[in-house]
C-alpha cells in the first residue's frame, strides 16, 4: 500500500491509490448486520471505528462499500474493532438514531458517508465531543449550508469535475467514435460534478485528439436516487437501444441497475460499456470469465480516506475542525491503475492529462456553462 506522505496537517494532502481485497461484512442468518462486522486482531487497538451507511446497503458497490472498504483494511492491519449500522431510512432522525447507537457502544471515530448525514452532524457534534466524526460530500449545517465545523469533525469533499474528466477522456479515447450518455442518482453538487467534467473529458478528447463522441442531452439523466436498481436498468436499456455505446453512471444502486443491463447484452454478444464510479467496478461488471464492461471508472479514493483518517486518530493527529479536499493534485481523485478494457497507448495519454491536470496546466470546471443538464 502506498502512504500519504502527510498525516493532514495541511489541506493539501499527498497520496497514492492503492488496491485491497477486505474481507465481506459479516452477516446474521436473517442477512442483517452482525452485532460485530470487523475481526479484530488478538491484539487490538484502543480505538472503535462504526459507520453509518448512507442510502443504499453496505454492499452497494458503490460510495457505502468502498467506505466500509477502507475501514476493514484499517481494522486488519491496526487490530480494530469496527461495526457498521444502516438505518431503517434517511431522514436526519434516523440518521441521529445509529450514531447515537455506536456512541452508546463506545465507537470513537465514525464515518458517515455522504452529504445527508450533514444535518445530523449538525445536531449530534456537540452532544458527543469526545466522539470523533467523518463526513464525505458535505459538512455539518442547520439548513442554512454554512458550515459549522466542530473541532471533533472532519468534512471531506472531492474534486468528482477531474475524475470524471478522466473518466470521459479513457472512454473516448478508447471508442474513438460513437455516443456517450450518463446516468445520475440525485442531482446533487458531487453528481453534477462528475457529470460536467466527464462531457468535458469527451469534448478535450474530440478536440485534441481526433475522436468523434456524441452527447445527446436526451441521453444525460438523473433519475433522482440512489436506490431504485430497476429504474436504472431501464434507463441504461433506452440509452443502449438508441444506439448509445457507453454510459457513465454516477447514482449508487442506480448504477448498479445500469451494470446488469450491459452485463446482459454482453453475454448475448452486444458491445456496449459502463464507466464506472466512486471506486473501481471492473469486478462488478464481469459477465463471463474475466470479461468486464467496465471500461473504466471515474474513481473517487474514499477508502484511503477512510484508512488514514482512522491511522490519524490512531496517531492522536486527527485532523478535527478541518474542511478537506482530494483532488488530481493530492492523489485524491483519478482512474484506476489497472484497466483491462483500455489500450496501453489511451492509459498512457489518460497518464500525461492527469499530470498536467496536477500542475495546472489543465483547469477542470466545476461549473455547468454551456454544458449538458
Amino acid at each position: 500500500m502506498k502512504k500519504w506522505l502527510g498525516l493532514f496537517l495541511v489541506l493539501a494532502l499527498v497520496f497514492a491509490v492503492f488496491g485491497c481485497s477486505p474481507d465481506e461484512p459479516v452477516v446474521d442468518e436473517n442477512g442483517e448486520p452482525a452485532e460485530d462486522n470487523g475481526e479484530p486482531a488478538e491484539e487490538a487497538a484502543d480505538l472503535r471505528v462504526g459507520m453509518v451507511t448512507d442510502a443504499g446497503t453496505i454492499d452497494d458497490k458503490s460510495f457505502n462499500q468502498g467506505t466500509w472498504e477502507g475501514i476493514q483494511l484499517a481494522a486488519s492491519d491496526f487490530g480494530l474493532e469496527t461495526r457498521y449500522l444502516q438505518p431503517g431510512g434517511e431522514t436526519t432522525a434516523e440518521y441521529i438514531t445509529e450514531i447515537g447507537n455506536l456512541v452508546d457502544a463506545g465507537f470513537d471515530l465514525i464515518i458517515c458517508p455522504g452529504f445527508k448525514f450533514e444535518e445530523a452532524l449538525y445536531e449530534v457534534q456537540g452532544r458527543y465531543p469526545d466522539t470523533m466524526f467523518v463526513i464525505y460530500d458535505g459538512y455539518p449545517h442547520a439548513g442554512d449550508w454554512d458550515p459549522v465545523v466542530n473541532d471533533n469533525v472532519v468534512s471531506v469533499f472531492f474534486a468528482e469535475h477531474e475524475s470524471g474528466f478522466l473518466g470521459g477522456l479513457a472512454a473516448a479515447l478508447q471508442l474513438e467514435e460513437g455516443e456517450v450518455g450518463f446516468i445520475g442518482g440525485m442531482e446533487i453538487p458531487a453528481v453534477q460534478k462528475f457529470n460536467w467534467g466527464f462531457q468535458q473529458g469527451v469534448l478535450y478528447a474530440n478536440e485534441n485528439y481526433g475522436t468523434n463522441i456524441v452527447m445527446n442531452a436526451d441521453n444525460f439523466i438523473y433519475q433522482g436516487t440512489f436506490d431504485n436498481v430497476a429504474a436504472g436498468q431501464q434507463l441504461a436499456a433506452a440509452m443502449f437501444d438508441k444506439g448509445v455505446d457507453a454510459v457513465f453512471a454516477a447514482a449508487g444502486g442506480v448504477g448498479v441497475g445500469s451494470i446488469n443491463e450491459a452485463k446482459a447484452r454482453a453475454a448475448e454478444g452486444e458491445e456496449v460499456w459502463i464507466i464506472g464510479v466512486d471506486v473501481d467496478q471492473y469486478d462488478d461488471g464481469i459477465y463471463e470469465g474475466n470479461n468486464s464492461i467496465i471500461l473504466t471508472s471515474a474513481m473517487k479514493n474514499i477508502d484511503i480516506v477512510a484508512y488514514d483518517m482512522i491511522e490519524a486518530a490512531l496517531n492522536n493527529e486527527f485532523p478535527g475542525g478541518q474542511i478537506l479536499t482530494f483532488s488530481a493534485e493530492n492523489y485524491g481523485v483519478g482512474i484506476p491503475d489497472n484497466n483491462p478494457n483500455l489500450d496501453a497507448e489511451v492509459e498512457a495519454i489518460v497518464a500525461e492529462v492527469y499530470a498536467l491536470i496536477q500542475d495546472g496546466t489543465i483547469v477542470v470546471s466545476a461549473e455547468q456553462g454551456d454544458l449538458i443538464q
